[in-house]
């Protein structure tokens, strides 16, 4: 009889062929995961009252993080509906017997999503942030349409000056930390993002510390007939290694090699294509002293993964994280930024750690908070799980394997 084993960091778990068809066990599995410190599967709701969804935690925890129905565009811009957990239609069944249903509203005043409000996060286990800290988010999705926010800590800032905010009562800064996406610059990837300040990075308006996973998650309409949809849950994944310092997004367990080709040209990435010549510069003294230094992005270039020649005088040298073209002038190396690595992303900060005075965001599903107010994701959500440590490869497998085949909330948990 065919047997699994299941390794996680120093601990085994067996798992016969049943095991698949246990919400039980497959709830255990990611429970029992090292550094799990919430988990929301939408089965599991407060006792009474209104029922609100909370996580599974840790035992002794006393924050089970239930989560509030929100639309923040009339928290913000004092527009649009209120939102209640009927804006999230449910599948009845899901990796984990149970999914909500992220909706494409055609109304520009509505954006609902659900949130761990900062009052209720503030300083808890799942506010990671600051020196020495990893993090690791994993979401099983379908995904309908869109590449925007899955679940974080990620409250984008309603401060940007742009059409779309001309109208907006509340005004506040970015307070970015943490948080996994459905692709954003490489749609249907699994795409993690941090922020060392909450704000933008490399002189830009927008934050820019962001891997994409290799794998790409097609779309799949949110109403197509139950077989459609059993078939395409994907597990998306990011995490933040301190110690390497890497960010990597993983689709299904994997990672992938992404690079972006002629960065300069990035309508985006050419940010970090300019803090890239800043840190060079720096190197020869010929820095520019507008440039903040703590902005500059210069990934590790000691002895290369590759040299190809090109012609005469000039080869192209690869790096962990770039592709450099240096052309040998006179005895003097000319070098240019010709493709950056998008996975994993070289990210040699801390995470943002919030001012304490209440400014912090919350940690939200769905949605963020942001200026433009876009659609963003639109799909099914089955499960939400957060760690305090960057999962390894073979955790990550095991976390797609359990939630590929649905099971209804009434199968026995």
């Amino acid at each position: 009889m065919f047997r699994r084993v299941l390794l996680f960091a120093g601990v085994t778990l067996s798992a016969m062929p049943t095991f698949a068809d246990s919400v039980s066990g497959r709830i255990d599995v990611v429970t029992r995961t090292p550094g799990m410190v919430a988990f929301w599967d939408f089965v599991r709701r407060e006792e009474g009252g209104g029922k609100r969804f909370i996580a599974h935690v840790p035992e002794g925890s006393a924050n089970e993080y239930a989560l509030d129905a929100a639309n923040y565009v009339k928290d913000y811009w004092g527009a649009g509906p209120a939102a209640s957990y009927a804006d999230f239609p449910l599948m009845g069944r899901g990796p984990f017997g149970e999914a909500i249903r992220i909706r494409r509203e055609e109304d520009p005043d509505f954006r609902p999503f659900l949130f761990v409000p900062r009052s209720r996060l503030h300083d808890t286990p799942l506010d990671i942030k600051g020196a020495g800290k990893s993090v690791s988010v994993v979401v099983w999705a379908i995904r309908e349409s869109g590449n925007h926010a899955l679940a974080g800590i990620w409250h984008e800032g309603t401060d940007l000056k742009q059409k779309e905010t001309s109208a907006i009562r509340k005004v506040e800064r970015g307070q970015r930390q943490y948080a996994l996406f459905a692709g954003l610059n490489k749609p249907g990837s699994a795409c993690g993002h941090v922020s060392e300040n909450g704000a933008s990075s490399f002189l830009n308006r927008y934050a820019l510390h962001k891997c994409n996973s290799l794998g790409i998650a097609p779309e799949v309409a949110a109403d197509s007939p139950a077989e459609a949809l059993d078939a395409a849950w994907h597990c998306f994944a990011m995490t933040f290694n301190h110690e390497t310092d890497e960010l990597t997004g993983w689709l299904d367990g994997e990672a992938g090699d992404r690079w972006l080709e002629n960065p300069k040209e990035d309508k985006l990435i050419s940010s970090a294509y300019e803090a890239w010549k800043q840190g060079y510069a720096k190197t020869l003294g010929l820095e520019n002293a507008d440039f903040p230094e703590d902005q500059y992005y210069f990934p590790p270039e000691g002895e290369p993964v590759a040299v190809t020649p090109l012609g005469e005088g000039v080869e192209l040298r690869e790096y962990r994280y770039t592709k450099v073209e240096v052309v040998k002038q006179g005895g003097i190396e000319v070098r240019d930024l010709v493709a950056l690595r998008l996975n994993p992303w070289w990210y040699p900060h801390d995470l943002y750690t919030p001012a304490e005075d209440g400014s912090g965001g919350p940690f939200t599903i769905g949605r963020v908070i942001h200026s433009s107010r876009s659609v963003g994701f639109t799909g099914w959500i089955g499960g939400v799980a957060v760690f305090d440590r960057a999962l390894k490869a073979e955790e990550l497998k095991a976390l797609t394997e359990i939630g590929k085949t649905p099971v209804s909330p009434t199968k026995q948990r």
